[in-house]
């Protein structure tokens, strides 16, 4: 029997996997009716897009001459209002199982680099810019190659996805070193 809830009162990830699942396949047959084309699940051009607008308030004109910006337009449209819907929706099932927390430094960075805020800081924007720059270079995310690519049995995808979870679990070794069991 399958258990919808962990020991922690948290989602099962078979629950949390078989919804996604559904929503992938109900964005490609409603992008599909409305659109004219399927557009798949993804979040890395959203991210892109939400740096546009925040430099379109500031250099318009730059962002008008960007090449890629000319490419992938700078909007508000459906996938972005997905990955905003994915955060309201992560901080309410937070809220409503009671795990929700404020913390500045989660316990595991905690216990191998010390408390330092900044450290973190900086250790998340580089983190940030790898990740972006691989996702801009494997032309597309890890969700958007493994939810979306693998509908589609790409090719790319399986390849991809391969690599971000092996270089994952090699980076997380290298930073966090090997855990007793």
């Amino acid at each position: 029997m399958m258990k919808w809830k962990t020991k922690d009162n948290g989602w099962s990830p078979y629950l949390a996997g078989a919804l996604v699942g559904l929503l992938a396949i109900a964005s490609v047959y409603a992008t599909t009716q409305w659109m004219g084309k399927s557009n798949y699940l993804g979040a890395s051009t959203t991210f892109v897009r939400a740096a546009g607008l925040l430099e379109r308030t500031v250099l318009p004109d730059h962002v008008a001459a960007n090449e890629y910006f000319t490419k992938e337009k700078v909007r508000v449209d459906w996938q972005f209002m997905l990955v905003l819907g994915v955060f309201l929706g992560a901080l309410i099932s937070s809220a409503t199982d009671k795990s929700f927390k404020l913390e500045s430094i989660p316990p595991i960075w905690k216990k191998r680099f010390g408390p330092s805020i900044g450290k973190r800081a900086m250790g998340a924007f580089f983190g940030g810019i790898v990740a972006m720059v691989g996702a801009r270079m494997a032309d597309g995310c890890p969700s958007g190659h493994g939810l979306s690519g693998m509908m589609q049995l790409s090719v790319s995808s399986f390849v991809a996805l391969t690599m971000f979870f092996s270089v994952g679990v090699l980076v997380a070794i290298l930073v966090y070193g090997r855990r007793s069991l």
